[in-house]
């Protein structure tokens, strides 16, 4: 707990912080500026946030949620919404993570809820994808071209997509192998090789683990879906 939002943000740069609940009237820095600080920072953006307050104005509300706040509560309030408010805002980032993992066409950038973090996702991707062939890629390399500490990529990656910074590395391969098998240029095996897997049968291995589907299922179940949505009723 923190007493104002500067001691707030100086707790966050030393800890793993998986929700933030602040007050709007605080000493110092009060908590607009405290979220605006939290949203423009890329170690922080990705933390949801409720802010609390007495003002219940609409302007205020506005303001409230124009700083990046994730949600707004009103005083007084019962402890029971606000515990409602905190298992909703966990649980729609959970969906969210799901849907990226096991769906081979989401982009990881869909996971943003903000403009710093998107930011910071399609730039995580493309240094994935530009180094699919080159041996150093690791949680090491992502960490020197994202200019931050493995610790910090490491507790970012967990939070924002429940997975570590290798497991990330291999679902960007996966997805990016997903978009290649649907341009049917290319067998498996081709694939395989193209988004840094040594190994075809190991790589329509881990395909299947991630999506639930082999690679030439997942291609067959797309051609027929795009062939049902494509043959509609005729008038």
């Amino acid at each position: 707990m923190a007493r104002e939002g500067q001691e707030g943000l100086d707790m966050l740069r030393a800890n793993d912080v998986q929700l933030i609940i602040s007050d709007w009237m605080m000493p110092g820095m009060d908590g607009i500026e405290f979220c605006r600080k939290v949203r423009e920072d890329q170690f922080t953006s990705h933390i949801p946030f409720i802010l609390l307050t007495a003002k219940t104005d609409i302007d205020s509300k506005l303001h409230g949620l124009d700083c990046g706040a994730d949600a707004y509560i009103e005083k007084p309030f019962s402890m029971g919404y606000l515990k409602a408010t905190v298992r909703n805002l966990l649980e729609l980032r959970r969906m969210l993570i799901q849907k990226f993992s096991k769906m081979p066409l989401v982009h990881l950038s869909s996971i943003a809820g903000n403009t710093v973090e998107q930011e910071f996702l399609l730039r995580m991707n493309q240094l994935i994808e530009e180094n699919f062939a080159n041996p150093e890629l690791s949680v090491d390399f992502l960490a020197k071209e994202m200019c931050i500490s493995r610790s910090r990529l490491f507790a970012k990656i967990k939070t924002l997509i429940d997975v570590t910074p290798n497991e990330l590395i291999q679902i960007v391969r996966l997805k990016k192998a997903a978009a290649l098998l649907l341009e049917q240029r290319y067998m498996v095996g081709e694939v395989a090789y193209m988004v840094g897997f040594n190994n075809p049968s190991y790589f329509s291995k881990c395909f299947q683990k991630q999506f639930g589907m082999k690679p030439f299922e997942f291609v067959t179940s797309h051609r027929n879906k795009q062939n049902t949505e494509g043959s509609g009723p005729v008038a």
